[in-house]
């Protein structure tokens, strides 16, 4: 009698292992699956910080360039000699 009641507690132990080690497998499953996911949208959230700051970069360097190019305000025209200071001279 001994021996039947061990053995069903042996295979009873191995089931509980054979189920505790499947929970394992299916948490690290699902934890790689969250992983991948993560790595995911990180590279994707990278690469649009990178095309923003290039946008950026490129649109501050039509800026710098477009004030380099603009046109300078010109001085006031000399005024003409007034009748008066002709008069004088």
């Amino acid at each position: 009698m001994w021996k039947t009641t061990k053995s069903s507690a042996a295979k009873q132990r191995a089931t509980d292992r054979k189920q505790a080690d499947k929970a394992i497998k299916e948490r690290d499953k699902a934890r790689l699956v969250r992983q991948e996911h993560v790595q995911k949208l990180k590279a994707l959230r990278l690469a649009k910080e990178a095309a923003d700051k290039e946008t950026a970069d490129r649109e501050a360097a039509e800026k710098a360039a477009g004030k380099a190019t603009a046109k300078k305000p010109r001085k006031a025209p000399a005024k003409k000699a007034s009748k008066a200071t002709a008069k004088n001279k």
